[in-house]
């Protein structure tokens, strides 16, 4: 049975990662109809967060004392890769609810739903990255070409996010007030990763424990380090790996286990 069920998951998501053309479609129909009528568009979400990185920029740089060139351009890659995450995580626990009268109405694969979240949210980041060469433009900070590791990081950390949409997804199908707990988590998380502070300016003792055994960090750490300049540490490459091979495989036994019951939770 359980044989069964995986397979059949793992031919969902197969089947969904082919209609990669229709995912594609269904990710800028999303972006077009949520900005409609709209003189910038997702440009709006992109000035609002340029204005908030400045002024908590020059705040919390103010109070931890921290250089302009240092923790401005890591305040900014920070919080633009928060956004990402958190907001794929958050949106990939309504990706079925939101796509309900599709899965009732077209046999389409149902990862389909949840990569098309995924790829709006991809589409939505490229915009908000703008601001990242305006940021390293004011406090003069050049770039390395250690730049392009950023991209690997990112496929990584994408693929991390998907198993966890995948999960929170069908779960939250089921337990509509889940999505709200993850919410409330993913914001404390927000504040015990180094998005608003640098790492260096915690003891070492409170280090260790906070960042090595905090996943989130390590996420974020494979793509905005080499945005900064320098590779991710080998923790932070192992860890994200591993994280993405355990996910993976309690997700296709999850998604396995009740798929066929997602369109009846809807």
């Amino acid at each position: 049975m359980y044989k069964y069920s995986t397979v059949t998951a793992v031919s969902d998501i197969a089947a969904a990662a082919r209609r990669m053309p229709l995912v594609g479609i269904l990710g800028w129909q999303d972006v077009r109809q949520r900005y409609r009528r709209s003189a910038l568009g997702p440009l709006w979400l992109t000035i609002s967060m340029g204005v908030m990185i400045a002024t908590i920029g020059i705040v919390f740089g103010s109070l931890f004392n921290s250089p302009m060139t240092e923790f401005l351009p890591s305040l900014a890659s920070g919080i633009i890769l928060w956004g990402f995450i958190s907001t794929v995580i958050s949106e990939g626990c309504t990706s079925f609810i939101a796509s309900d009268a599709i899965i009732r109405q077209l046999p389409i694969p149902l990862f389909v739903h949840v990569l098309r979240m995924a790829w709006r949210n991809v589409i939505i980041l490229g915009h908000n990255l703008l601001i990242l060469p305006i940021v390293f433009i004011a406090v003069g900070k050049s770039v390395h070409p250690v730049l392009f590791v950023s991209i690997l990081g990112f496929a990584l950390l994408v693929v991390n996010l998907l198993w966890m949409a995948l999960i929170l997804g069908a779960a939250c199908a089921r337990f509509r007030d889940l999505s709200q707990i993850v919410g409330s988590v993913l914001q404390v998380i927000f504040y015990l990763t180094p998005i608003m502070w640098l790492p260096q300016s915690l003891p070492a003792k409170v280090s260790a424990y906070l960042l090595d055994f905090n996943p989130a960090y390590h996420l974020l750490e494979i793509v905005r380090a080499p945005l900064l300049g320098h590779p991710p540490s080998a923790m932070n490459w192992t860890i994200s790996g591993a994280l993405a091979i355990a996910g993976w495989t309690v997700a296709v036994l999850f998604y396995g286990r009740f798929r066929r019951r997602i369109a009846y939770w809807l």
